[in-house]
């Protein structure tokens, strides 16, 4: 009921799609994602087809429907183009039926064209997301019951998962995304083939499973599919620090391991998104993630019996931002992860005693654009079962963030600057540019930082006074 609810309200796409498609010749399905998801009432968003027509014959028939059409996805089969329905545009993509396989050593598929939607579905990562719907009846194609599959909520292959993961490894961290995103079951079958094919993954480029580690990280519950790729060994070969994570246990020994602790700080962090109603945030899941992978490199056993991990926030930043530079993901997003990294055990400072205001802006001012997510990562950090304890780190959070937005309200924390600019500094002490303007400048932003803004009079009498004691 709900599919055909779905294709009823496509219908203004789907029909004029069919009609042209059946008047060439050519057979014409919707698949994959969207049928999987009107089945579940989610609602399509984007449009998938497969076609007998070979690329050339795709976009000879899309040309004339007056949409506009690309065709960057040619070499692999896909033809695109965006087709107005009753209610949006509708970003479409047209593939002839596909027989995709890795070489044994190639980062990229090997492209065969198919002949039928059988050979097409056989191929499919997953058998719920094998079904089609025939657009010249609507008659439903599900010959690896999917929609079963869907209802039992399972996660299956529709060959053997050692042969859909051969063909494309990729396959292996889509399955930890539907496992997170549907809370799925994998079979035996499925974590079997991925802890005996987790090598193969090193034939997939760094962006292909940059991309897919991203989309698994932006659902509701990544960890379930995090500790999936954790437990098959697939993270050791992408995310090696992740795993490491297992083998110590926190400073508080309060934790079953770090890496348990880490999955916790996730949950938390999302979980604060939406109490502060923001978007899946990347950025924000990714620092939560990795906030300790420091800890091993900087395990130590001192002579109390206590296991110490000093500057592991350090560490933990500069092994952030290697792997994810190595995994391709863009540079403000490292640098951004990296910056919370390495500040993430500031806030501890301030529940030991009262900040002074010269404190709070250095804060704010180090944090610089991820004030808001330090917030949210210090928090999340938070998981002692030790409930004195817990509200009164919440009390101190509040009161931190209460002083931050006091503060702000006085003077702008933003864009802290010293209350003079190298302009009026050359122009009171008479000198030209030099080194001696730069030292000039972080002098009174020091004072700045210190004891907040002060009027010219007060900021020029300051100057010369560090002018003359240099002299």
């Amino acid at each position: 009921m709900k599919l055909e609810t779905e294709l009823r309200r496509l219908a203004p796409v789907l029909d004029p799609l069919a009609q042209a498609f059946g008047a060439a010749g050519h057979s014409l399905y919707l698949v994959g994602g969207p049928v999987r998801d009107a089945i579940l009432g989610l609602g399509a968003t984007d449009l998938d087809f497969t076609t007998s027509a070979r690329p050339d014959e795709i976009e000879a028939v899309l040309r004339p429907l007056g949409g506009p059409v690309w065709d960057v996805g040619r070499a692999y089969g896909t033809i695109g183009t965006i087709l107005q329905g009753s209610d949006r545009e509708w970003q479409v993509e047209i593939t002839t039926f596909r027989a995709d396989a890795y070489t044994e050593h190639s980062r990229k598929p090997a492209v065969e064209f198919g002949d039928s939607i059988d050979d097409d579905l056989r191929r499919r990562d997953f058998t719920i997301n094998a079904m089609a719907v025939n657009l010249a009846d609507w008659s439903f194609v599900d010959p690896y019951r999917g929609e079963v599959d869907l209802i039992e909520g399972v996660l299956r292959t529709p060959g053997t998962a050692e042969m859909s993961f051969t063909d494309d490894p990729l396959r292996m961290l889509r399955a930890a995304r539907f496992a997170a995103r549907f809370g799925f079951r994998p079979t035996r079958d499925i974590v079997s083939a991925m802890m005996n094919l987790r090598e193969r993954l090193g034939i997939v480029s760094a962006e292909r499973i940059r991309d897919e580690f991203t989309k698994l990280l932006l659902t509701d519950t990544p960890r379930v599919g995090v500790d999936l790729l954790v437990r098959t060994g697939l993270a050791d070969v992408f995310l090696p620090e992740l795993p490491a994570l297992r083998l110590e246990i926190d400073e508080h020994h309060r934790h079953k391991d770090v890496y348990e602790h880490s999955l916790t700080v996730l949950d938390q962090a999302i979980a604060l998104e939406k109490a502060r109603n923001h978007a899946p945030d990347l950025v924000n899941r990714l620092a939560a993630l990795l906030h300790d992978i420091g800890k091993p490199k900087t395990r130590r056993y001192e002579a109390d019996g206590k296991v110490s991990f000093h500057h592991h926030d350090v560490v933990g930043a500069k092994l952030a931002v290697k792997r994810l530079t190595a995994l391709k993901f863009p540079k403000d997003v490292v640098e951004s992860v990296a910056t919370l990294i390495e500040l993430h055990l500031r806030f501890h400072g301030y529940g030991e005693g009262q900040w002074t205001d010269s404190a709070v802006r250095r804060y704010v001012r180090d944090a610089g654009d991820e004030v808001e997510r330090l917030h949210m990562l210090t928090r999340s950090d938070c998981t002692t079962r030790n409930k004195a304890k817990a509200e009164r780190l919440r009390r101190a959070y509040e009161e931190l963030e209460w002083r931050i937005d006091e503060l702000s309200a006085q003077e702008d924390l933003d864009a802290i600057r010293p209350d003079l600019d190298g302009n009026q500094i050359m122009e009171i002490l008479g000198i030209g540019p030099s080194r001696t303007v730069g030292e000039a400048y972080n002098f009174l932003l020091e004072r700045r930082l210190d004891r907040g803004p002060v009027d010219l009079e007060t900021a020029t009498a300051e100057l010369l006074e560090w002018w003359r004691s240099r002299s």
